[in-house]
């Protein structure tokens, strides 16, 4: 269906009108409206709350409960962290188990959003040894969500996660086997980080609560969003930062160099914040003797190089060696943009009403209601609140009560300014949710690590409850991950409309297992895509493997009878399929030719 064109952003923002009452103010608000989402989010939070409130009131009761038990396991954890390198094996290994054993039970998790399709998109190609594909002769037909079809067709995001996938899909079979693998050593590197900046025993606490919170069953691990790629190289330019500073050396400097380059190519926007931010601190550090500025050559060379392989990367997905294929994305389908002083463009042709919803309808909505320096707190708060649901959450809070000691603390003062500044630059953003974030988990776990230690010391009348309260908080940690893993079994949902530690973003609306349907049939399909009016288009159905052609299933949307005949024609030697998803989700009939 071709969409007439919109000839001003106020006629734009008019014309969102409705849009806005189907879709929801913004993601958030969209979220929490749907009453199941908010009861069972509701529910997660009173339990967590709760079992923190039992835990503080055994502590202030009797404070040594355990004490034997507690102290034992610590000696033997403190033994095992002043082996750094045996901890960071330890906590990569660790993670890998615990990351395969749920998936024995649910199996390998399966793509819902436009973002996983995009990055699995970019993995297929990866994985086929190209760099981009070639605009297939029906594009128009195979529109989506985030993928370019012009002037090659290809995921709009940095190569960083697609890499990932397509290692896995390369040598495990499998995309997830890569976000299994990243994960693991998300936790590695996170231990490494920490072991910079805190005693070595709280530095490989830090790892275990990634291992928990992150690598079980959040988002970042069940589903192809990316994550652990940014974490990853964010961990490298924080663990690097004090190292460097102390003692120099090639390693240190090689392992700024990656971790900036990493971030370049998987979160760019925040990865650019954090390396400014680190870079003012390497300024003020060479400030005192610019012979320093010598030990920063190995990451430069690196840069310099990886640099190279960016500039040569755009030139073949988006024509142009300056121009990222996410910024020519949004050039062809975007009218909101990324930041609150920002207006609107212009408003392009759509020619699928699914994606008009989309761009004017659910994004262009959020953009306004968050752009400007009205909205400004209003937008902070909201992010305030998915950071908080995802890194700390009602178990980890408490180590926000002596965050003042904290920001004090000279021990981790220029990891501080460093997050404040990065905070700083990144609230001017419209959109945030906890993996935009992925660069500074390190960072988090660091302030969130510090806290803890301040609240060990608490005492009440000579009592030192404190340690009765932070020894409580793994136990809380594993008693929710119990639950979690009951889910399933119990048939409890864990779909809470925000991302938290243990949630999804979206139920399954079953596309995998019309594929295998399909399959199962032999041959090869065409299914053409016919939405209601009323569709919401964050389930969307048509996307495509990096061949298409040659993939057993085709997904294709329906345009007008001349267009549909073409690609009736195109497709001659595949059996025609008519799915109407708001109709019946596995259902599906012999086309009308």
């Amino acid at each position: 269906m071709r969409a007439r064109t919109v000839p001003s952003t106020r006629t734009a923002n008019q014309a969102s009108a409705p849009a806005l009452c189907r879709i929801g103010c913004s993601q958030l608000h969209f979220r929490l409206k749907t009453s199941d989402y908010y009861k069972n989010l509701i529910q997660l939070l009173i339990i967590e709350f709760a079992l923190v409130g039992v835990a503080i009131l055994i502590a202030l009761i009797a404070p040594r409960l355990g004490a034997g038990v507690f102290t034992a396991l610590e000696r033997r954890f403190a033994a095992l962290a002043r082996r750094k390198r045996a901890a960071i094996a330890w906590v990569a290994v660790t993670a890998l188990v615990a990351a395969a054993a749920p998936r024995i039970l649910t199996g390998i998790p399966r793509p819902q959003q436009y973002d996983e399709f995009s990055y699995l998109l970019a993995a297929d190609t990866f994985a086929h040894g190209r760099l981009t594909n070639p605009t297939h002769p029906m594009w128009k037909h195979f529109e989506s969500f985030h993928i370019n079809q012009r002037p090659t067709y290809m995921s709009m995001y940095p190569p960083g996660q697609g890499l990932t996938l397509a290692a896995g899909q390369a040598i495990g079979g499998h995309p997830w086997y890569g976000v299994w693998v990243s994960v693991a050593l998300m936790c590695a590197a996170i231990v490494w980080m920490l072991q910079a900046w805190l005693p070595p025993q709280w530095a490989l606490l830090g790892g275990l609560i990634a291992v928990i919170r992150i690598g079980l069953f959040s988002y970042w691990i069940e589903g192809y969003w990316g994550g652990a790629v940014a974490a990853i190289g964010g961990a490298l330019v924080l663990g690097a930062l004090p190292r460097l500073m102390r003692r120099g050396g090639w390693r240190n400097s090689l392992w700024l160099g990656l971790g900036v380059a990493i971030l370049a190519n998987s979160r760019p926007v925040e990865g650019a914040a954090l390396a400014v931010s680190v870079a003012g601190a390497l300024v003020v550090w060479m400030m005192r003797d610019w012979r320093r500025a010598r030990a920063l050559a190995p990451a430069a060379a690196l840069l310099c190089a990886v640099g190279a392989g960016m500039l040569y990367y755009n030139s073949r997905v988006a024509g142009n060696p300056l121009l990222m294929p996410y910024a020519a994305n949004r050039a062809q389908y975007a009218v909101a943009q990324v930041f609150i002083w920002q207006q609107p463009l212009a408003v392009p042709e759509y020619r699928h009403k699914v994606m008009r919803d989309f761009y004017l309808g659910w994004e262009l909505t959020g953009f306004n209601l968050s752009r400007g320096w009205r909205n400004y707190e209003a937008s902070s708060y909201e992010k305030i609140f998915k950071a908080w649901m995802f890194f700390y959450g009602p178990v980890f809070t408490i180590a926000l009560f002596p965050i003042w000691r904290v920001v004090r603390d000279r021990r981790i003062r220029t990891l501080v300014i460093v997050g404040v500044a990065s905070a700083a630059i990144l609230s001017l953003a419209i959109y945030a949710n906890p993996h935009y974030w992925a660069p500074y988990t390190a960072l988090i776990y660091a302030v969130l690590l510090q806290g803890l230690r301040h609240v060990r010391q608490w005492r009440l009348r000579a009592r030192r409850f404190g340690i009765g309260i932070t020894r409580a908080i793994p136990v809380i940690c594993l008693l929710m991950v119990g639950l979690r893993a009951a889910a399933v079994p119990l048939r409890l949902s864990m779909i809470l409309g925000i991302p938290t530690w243990c949630s999804q973003f979206t139920p399954d609306y079953r596309r995998e297992d019309l594929i295998r349907n399909l399959k199962s049939l032999g041959g090869k399909h065409l299914v053409i895509v016919r939405y209601a009016p009323e569709h919401v288009p964050h389930e969307d159905w048509v996307y495509n493997d990096a061949d298409i052609d040659a993939a057993p299933v085709v997904w294709a949307r329906e345009m007008d009878a001349k267009q549909n005949a073409e690609l009736l024609g195109y497709f001659q030697d595949r059996h025609a399929w008519l799915l109407e998803p708001d109709r019946d989700t596995l259902k599906v009939e012999d086309y009308p030719r």
